[in-house]
């Protein structure tokens, strides 16, 4: 790959997707907080950066009736000061907490976070359980895709050649709907995940769980959408036993394997802590919720 030659800022989305699909060695800038790490590690500098940051459709919040409108360059330290964003969706606003320290949040986003393609991203297991669509725009025109199916392997995505990511949308939840995000980490901050579960439910006027979604990251080579864990909530009062055979359902579908972090028993183990820890989370802030 060529050593990096130009900058350019442009400021319309036609621009960039053009300048993405004319030159195959540029690449999207949105925080920079992955791509300039790693292209220091591996000595391979894109021909050009295309910084996404002037784009109005990359950049800002809108949460309206339908729900949340999420420009994939928007930085996490403004996602996080949203107050509405906090009020609707607790889980995913706390899981963007999450990305790196206060600095790297000035310019880290959630759709760079999403489209490095880590089995371990912090914020794709919340995108999941509410159900988040990224908007894609390339050469071809525009398209949506489920977040579950965004990330096909570890640093690989749907994004084909000129693609970018210019949005995420998000439904708002229904009446009596609370998510949470939980991970475990080596450390006690700013580390990689070694297991993380997001859970997202919802309660009728009695307290049962009539729609649930359970997603769970850094225990398989993408983050997973868990139907089986989702199974055992919905019919309950979110009662232990419940959370139980959610738990066991998330540790039965992790795939982890022996790393740093941790031994692929370890993790099974903890996914399912997690899971169970997380469903009761939101269990909770659904039943405060009218």
């Amino acid at each position: 790959m060529p050593q990096t030659q130009a900058y350019e800022a442009p400021r319309t989305l036609a621009d960039a997707v053009r300048l993405l699909s004319t030159d195959g060695h540029a690449r999207p800038l949105a925080g920079g907080t992955d791509l300039l790490v790693q292209s220091r590690a591996t000595q391979k500098l894109p021909s050009t950066f295309v910084d996404l940051k002037r784009i109005p459709e990359l950049v800002g919040i809108e949460v309206g009736p339908d729900g949340l409108r999420l420009g994939a360059a928007t930085s996490a330290a403004v996602i996080c000061e949203h107050a509405e964003a906090r009020r609707l969706w607790p889980g995913l606003v706390e899981a963007i907490g999450l990305l790196g320290s206060t600095q790297i949040q000035g310019r880290a986003s959630v759709g760079g976070n999403l489209c490095n393609g880590s089995p371990a991203a912090d914020t794709t297991c919340s995108l999941i359980v509410n159900r988040a669509r990224g908007v894609i725009a390339g050469a071809k025109g525009e398209r949506t895709v489920e977040v579950e199916r965004f990330t096909t392997g570890p640093g690989r995505t749907v994004l084909e050649p000129g693609d970018l990511l210019v949005a995420l949308v998000v439904p708002r939840p229904a009446a009596r709907t609370a998510d949470a995000y939980l991970r475990l980490i080596p450390r006690s901050e700013m580390d990689i995940a070694a297991a993380g579960a997001a859970a997202s439910v919802t309660l009728d006027e009695r307290g049962v769980c009539t729609a649930a979604r359970v997603a769970i990251g850094a225990v398989a080579p993408t983050a997973l959408l868990v139907p089986a864990a989702a199974d055992a909530l919905i019919g309950s009062r979110l009662d232990d036993a419940a959370l139980r055979r959610a738990a066991d359902a998330a540790s039965a579908a992790a795939r982890p394997i022996d790393d740093k972090r941790g031994t692929a028993v370890y993790r099974k183990t903890v996914v399912g802590v997690l899971t169970r820890r997380a469903a009761g989370i939101a269990a909770e802030r659904a039943r405060a919720r009218p």
